[in-house]
């Protein structure tokens, strides 16, 4: 059976478009990884060492970004004993967190704006969200320690 020349075209633009778009993926990825997975913990570098899917990369993401959760409730709540002392202190901390969380969550939606994230960013959208927002936790964590020297020195 013969094939029309358009047919062979669309075909061959088809499979360059799928390279294309495969090739742009591992860059990015490269990109990424090299920028991001420098400021994440030695627990993060093992568990991808190990990681031979993307299910497992994922996982490796949502585990760091949890451990970096943790980190940051520790820190908060340390805060909270530390600045008990002040008059409205602690209010004010529970506002500046409320509105930490509102821009942490609106730069996030602003970073990934489909709806259908999955789709639109394809599989490797799991691990580079949880990453970017332990890395957000993450610098959020030294402000907060910033603000912990700060009342335990008030004192």
């Amino acid at each position: 059976m013969r094939r029309s020349c358009s047919v062979i075209l669309y075909d061959e633009l088809a499979t360059l478009t799928l390279m294309k778009r495969f090739l742009r993926t591992v860059l990015l990825a490269a990109i990424y990884c090299h920028s991001v997975l420098a400021q994440y913990s030695e627990a993060l570098d093992r568990c991808l060492e190990k990681a031979d899917t993307q299910t497992a990369i994922n996982a490796c993401a949502n585990e760091e970004a949890s451990r970096v959760e943790v980190e940051l409730n520790e820190i908060y709540q340390r805060l909270l004993v530390a600045a008990r002392g002040e008059p409205r202190a602690v209010e004010k901390l529970l506002a500046a967190e409320k509105a930490w969380i509102d821009y942490r969550d609106a730069y996030m939606n602003a970073r990934y704006l489909a709806e259908d994230k999955q789709a639109e960013y394809g599989s490797i959208f799991p691990a580079e969200f949880a990453l970017i927002r332990a890395k957000l936790t993450k610098q959020h964590i030294e402000a907060l320690r910033d603000l912990l020297k700060h009342y335990s020195n008030s004192k």
